[in-house]
């Protein structure tokens, strides 16, 4: 373990020397972001200044969704980014130069992977969202709900870390899942942003048994803003996020792994 931690300090220092020898252009960059994302937020004040709320959700609550969304959504790019852009390895002929070093094929495609741009607008966003909407809804914070949303952060990233490997995987197989990635993903994590149950119970199902972002948001968020009676009968699943996060790596690791068989040199 000790080993693994240095490697990747390592591999991170390396990145963000790379990164931020050029401070301007880091600073354009994250603030590009930023305000990609923050467009999301004024687009939710907009609604609500028109709906009042969203099937019981003010427009305080639903920012809660959306920062740990967002908080999530920061350590998944500084540690799983690098299965986005996978497909290309492969099809450049990156991947063989992996092959050939003395260390765990996914452990190195793991290491060099973090956009610590889109990780520092994110988290920035994140953290002044949770922030802002905590203290408007009085949120009444104590050790165990700290404790719970610390879990549930590092829940939601194994979640969508996952989900990222998973879909990685299939470039072994077909080598372009840039579309099938955007279709499922990057349209799931629309939904979530948006609390799960003013959809039908069709997209509810899908968010909590197929494609698992329901609890990387919506169930804990039930939890920490009081709204556990909208889930009567059905409390375990404040809990069970953690559970699902490890399942969901492990199976997505499991597939790499399996995937890995199939593969073939691009010849670059």
């Amino acid at each position: 373990m000790k080993d693994l931690i240095e490697l990747y300090k390592v591999y991170s220092g390396t990145a963000i020397k790379s990164r931020f020898q050029y401070s301007l252009d880091v600073l354009v960059l994250t603030f590009g972001v930023f305000f990609r994302e923050s467009v999301c937020i004024i687009a939710m004040i907009f609604t609500l200044n028109v709906f009042d709320n969203l099937n019981g959700w003010n427009m305080m609550e639903i920012m809660f969704l959306f920062s740990i969304i967002s908080i999530t959504y920061c350590f998944l790019v500084a540690f799983f980014m690098v299965f986005r852009d996978f497909p290309d390895w492969i099809k450049h002929g990156d991947f063989d130069r992996i092959l050939l070093r003395p260390r765990g094929i996914f452990l190195q495609i793991f290491l060099n992977g973090a956009d610590w741009v889109a990780a520092l607008a994110h988290g920035l966003l994140g953290i002044i969202l949770l922030i802002v909407s905590s203290v408007n809804i009085g949120i009444e914070w104590n050790v165990y709900k700290i404790i719970y949303l610390i879990i549930t952060i590092i829940s939601g990233t194994l979640i969508q870390g996952g989900i990222f490997v998973f879909f990685s995987s299939f470039a072994f197989h077909i080598r372009e899942v840039a579309g099938l990635r955007h279709f499922i993903f990057w349209q799931s994590r629309k939904f979530a942003t948006f609390p799960l149950s003013i959809y039908g119970n069709v997209i509810k199902s899908v968010f909590t048994f197929v494609f698992p972002f329901a609890f990387v948001n919506f169930y804990p968020a039930l939890y920490l803003l009081d709204k556990k009676e909208l889930l009567q009968g059905n409390e375990y699943l404040f809990y069970i996020h953690p559970i699902i996060g490890v399942l969901i790596i492990s199976l997505a690791c499991a597939f790499w792994k399996y995937s890995l068989k199939f593969y073939k040199s691009s010849g670059n």
